[in-house]
């Protein structure tokens, strides 16, 4: 293996091949700096923004196969730290202006969509196309204009700029694209000009599919996790565990149950199904989507407090859980969270925090309200009730973490004045004041 490079030298294109499709393969892990196409030799060569994204794009890429249009390509470093040739094609950080914004999004503490996007950048001119993605500098956009006089204008009033309040900040260049390749009209991509375009891929893959992937089948799933986690998988989690049951030990028997466990499993993937054991109460078997789902919650939960015991969790000997009287099933249960918008999820996935987000709450719900619901479980040091896309959202602060997973594991998915609360982890430090 040739020593790291940001370069990457893709072997066997054909001329069906296009400098978009590249772009497509590679675009999950970063923005791509320039992409010579050496059409006599059936190669290219393509420079990402940094060294770590080239890295996280080749561990990808040679555990699974990629094909474009039907056809393998190979890839690995190339033998040049970095391309001389000016391409034309680069998606670098210009200052020459152009239709096409490269956006970066820093504090992202909301999800941003497509829609987001539109709204805040429409005002300033006719948008035609975006695309999104996500890198380990944070989430990125192109944006497209009819006409460059819009993009100039779109940046030299909205650099610099938040989308919400306190958190979201925009920072834009000009992309030195041409033209932004749209094939699917969903939260992730959008052309404006063609509403006819499919909403995800049909058949077979040419392509990994950034996005809502339901985890049952095992690993093809993993080029959309990467993406969702800019690229690179958290560190110590290799995307190649095939075990899918764990086993979670020194539980405390007397306040846990299957429901709880589930509360707390299912931050991190699909339950299929949860058995206690009965000769052991302080154990239980989780089964989870797939093998990377398991290796998550392995990876986040192991050393959790919870109900007074350090939790531990590995993965079980056990390929899967025997239906049977004693276990809970799961598997089709809508309160599990990665059935839609599994990336996004993905990208959410931390250890026990001191802070729990509250979603799906009534729209006329008071700080008192979510005070009461959660307060027995600790001491709480800050609320906040917040709107989001029209909707009610919540964030409580604990003092410490065990009390907030302890609110989370009993008081996910239940009913407040009609409306199931949906509990996750909050990766935000504290809760802002709005002055």
């Amino acid at each position: 293996m040739t020593e790291p490079s940001k370069v990457i030298h893709v072997r066997n294109v054909g001329h069906e091949i296009s400098e978009n499709d590249l772009l497509q393969l590679f675009q999950p892990f970063g923005v791509i700096t320039k992409l010579v196409m050496l059409r006599a030799k059936n190669q290219a060569l393509l420079q990402m923004q940094d060294v770590p994204s080239a890295i996280n794009a080749l561990q990808l890429y040679t555990n699974i196969q990629p094909t474009i249009r039907g056809r393998n390509v190979y890839v690995q470093f190339s033998s040049h730290q970095e391309l001389t040739t000016m391409d034309q094609n680069t998606q670098g950080r210009g200052d020459e202006p152009n239709r096409i914004l490269l956006v970066t999004i820093h504090h992202m503490l909301y999800p941003i969509t497509v829609e987001v996007l539109h709204q805040v950048f429409s005002p300033h001119g006719f948008v035609e196309k975006i695309v999104t993605f996500q890198k380990s500098a944070g989430f990125q956009a192109l944006i497209q204009y009819q006409s460059r006089q819009c993009a100039v204008q779109a940046r030299t009033s909205l650099q610099g700029r938040n989308i919400y309040d306190g958190c979201c900040q925009l920072d834009i260049q000009f992309s030195n694209l041409d033209e932004l390749q749209v094939n699917y009209n969903n939260d992730r991509s959008r052309d404006f000009t063609n509403p006819n375009l499919p909403s995800e891929q049909k058949g077979r893959s040419s392509q990994p599919a950034y996005g809502d992937v339901v985890g049952y089948p095992q690993i093809p799933n993993a080029a959309a996790i990467a993406a969702a986690f800019g690229g690179g998988l958290p560190p110590g989690i290799s995307g190649t565990n095939d075990r899918c049951t764990v086993l979670a030990s020194n539980l405390n028997p007397d306040r846990i149950d299957e429901d709880k466990l589930f509360n707390l499993f299912s931050l991190y993937g699909n339950i299929v199904r949860i058995k206690l054991l009965r000769n052991k109460p302080d154990h239980a078997l989780v089964q989870m989507g797939d093998g990377f789902q398991a290796e998550l919650a392995v990876h986040f939960l192991k050393g959790a407090m919870l109900f007074g015991k350090r939790l531990e969790v590995n993965f079980s000997k056990h390929p899967n859980i025997t239906q049977g009287s004693d276990t809970h099933e799961y598997m089709h249960s809508n309160l599990n969270r990665f059935n839609r918008n599994a990336a996004k999820n993905y990208r959410y996935c931390c250890s026990p925090t001191k802070m729990i987000h509250l979603s799906t709450l009534p729209q006329d719900i008071t700080e008192e309200e979510i005070g009461n619901l959660v307060e027995e479980h600790g001491t709480i040091v800050n609320t906040k009730l917040f709107e989001m896309n029209g909707k009610k959202q919540a964030l409580v602060l604990f003092e410490t973490e065990e009390e907030a997973t302890e609110a989370l594991v009993c008081k996910h998915a239940t009913s407040l004045a009609g409306s199931i609360v949906r509990i996750s982890f909050s990766q935000l430090q504290s809760i802002r004041e709005n002055h």
